[in-house]
């Protein structure tokens, strides 16, 4: 029996009688790691990360979290989408404790730690604003605040920072690397953009033509130090992944 805390076994996923979107992946990630998924548009790793997430069937092979499929597991997993899906007529506080309300009446104790997460991503005294009074980058903190505060152990991440300035996206890659070191998390990041897969993972992923065509370790010091991406063993990690994938060309379109 395997003893990955996540493990994907010989999935292979289609859409209706449409040719496979997926194709005998397998991956266990251990727990603790940060695991990104790295690959052009159309290659499948968002389709891998729903299926891990429990929000679509394998046409065959499984998922198991810590041995349970993902319908049995549920309250362990979080997932932050593309865009920051905010409710407009919430406050962000409401946001943020939108995961508790659900299922019961928020307790104090929900409360204090929603506006802990708020202030430990930058949105300390922004809890009673409404998403359009946020910035992009704003919207997508509350976003991961949202994700974090049933403290699931398994945190799944669809480009959450892919329509962010630079700037803004290396502060919030910071932040998740911070918050998730510090909540235990074991994390399941969908990436197309190949520095952001290095300084984020512990191991990377190549996806092409919906298989993992590679997986790298990504041998940087954890915690990331200050300024590692200026630094030429950061240059050289990044152009390590960058040959794996440009030797994936021509398989995903």
């Amino acid at each position: 029996m395997s003893t990955a805390f996540l493990e994907l076994k010989a999935l292979s996923f289609a859409h209706g009688g449409a040719a496979p979107t997926l194709a005998g992946v397998d991956l266990d990630v251990p727990r603790g790691e940060l695991h990104c998924l790295l690959g052009r548009s159309g290659c499948g790793k968002t389709t891998l990360l729903k299926l891990a997430a429990g929000l679509v069937e394998p046409r065959s092979g499984h998922v198991r979290l810590r041995g349970r499929p993902p319908a049995q597991a549920r309250a362990d997993i979080g997932f932050v989408f593309q865009s920051p899906t905010l409710l407009e007529w919430h406050s962000v506080l409401d946001n943020v404790l939108l995961p508790i309300s659900l299922q019961r009446r928020p307790a104090p104790a929900d409360r204090d730690r929603a506006l802990h997460l708020l202030a430990r991503l930058g949105l300390d005294g922004l809890a009673q604003r409404h998403p359009r009074q946020l910035s992009g980058g704003q919207q997508s903190r509350a976003a991961l605040a949202r994700a974090l505060l049933p403290a699931p152990p398994l945190l799944l991440l669809d480009e959450p920072f892919a329509a962010l300035d630079a700037i803004t996206r290396e502060e919030l890659q910071q932040d998740l690397l911070r918050l998730c070191a510090d909540e235990g998390s074991t994390v399941l990041f969908v990436t197309h953009d190949i520095a952001e897969a290095v300084y984020l993972g512990d191991r990377v992923s190549v996806m092409a033509g919906g298989r993992l065509a590679r997986t790298l370790v990504v041998d940087l010091p954890r915690p990331r130090p200050p300024g590692l991406r200026a630094h030429g063993t950061f240059a050289r990690a990044v152009a390590r992944v960058r040959a794996a994938l440009e030797d994936s060309a021509g398989v995903c379109a």
